[in-house]
């Protein structure tokens, strides 16, 4: 529980960089041996690009890291429970373990499980949830109080 609290704080970081650049604060990093070697941020305004959430672009960075699109034995932190897109990535690269601060309320976790948990693509994804549940949501609160 520690390291999760460790790295969620990290990932928040990289949400908060997002807030900064007025985007939706959201923040990932991929773990592997208790090492980060990925940080990202959302970045889709900036990029004018959907595809540039923070989990896609850490994966990314992950993969040309390691050298490689199999992420085994690695853990995505990120400060919101992923979207449908970024959990079939997640999947897909074969992260092991997901843990998350906030999930929104439209969210359809049973949807987002399952595609983290589809055999035909991956292996099936540990889910940690609502790991500085209130500092995350309280960053996503605060961007859309000033959005507004």
């Amino acid at each position: 529980m520690n390291n999760d609290l460790f790295f969620m704080n990290e990932a928040l970081k990289e949400a908060n960089k997002a807030y900064d650049k007025g985007e939706i604060p959201i923040g990932a990093i991929i773990v592997k041996n208790n090492k980060i070697i990925s940080k990202a941020h959302n970045l889709k305004e900036s990029k004018n690009n959907a595809c540039k959430h923070a989990e896609l672009i850490a994966i990314e960075k992950a993969s040309r890291k390691l050298k490689n699109w199999r992420l085994l034995d690695c853990t995505i932190y990120v400060t919101m429970f992923p979207c449908p897109m970024c959990a079939s990535a997640i999947n897909q690269s074969r992260i092991s373990k997901l843990v998350y601060g906030t999930i929104p309320k439209y969210a359809n976790k049973e949807l987002i499980s399952s595609i983290l948990n589809d055999k035909n693509y991956g292996n099936p994804v540990k889910i940690v949830d609502k790991i500085l549940e209130k500092d995350c949501t309280q960053l996503l609160k605060k961007f859309f109080l000033k959005k507004r």
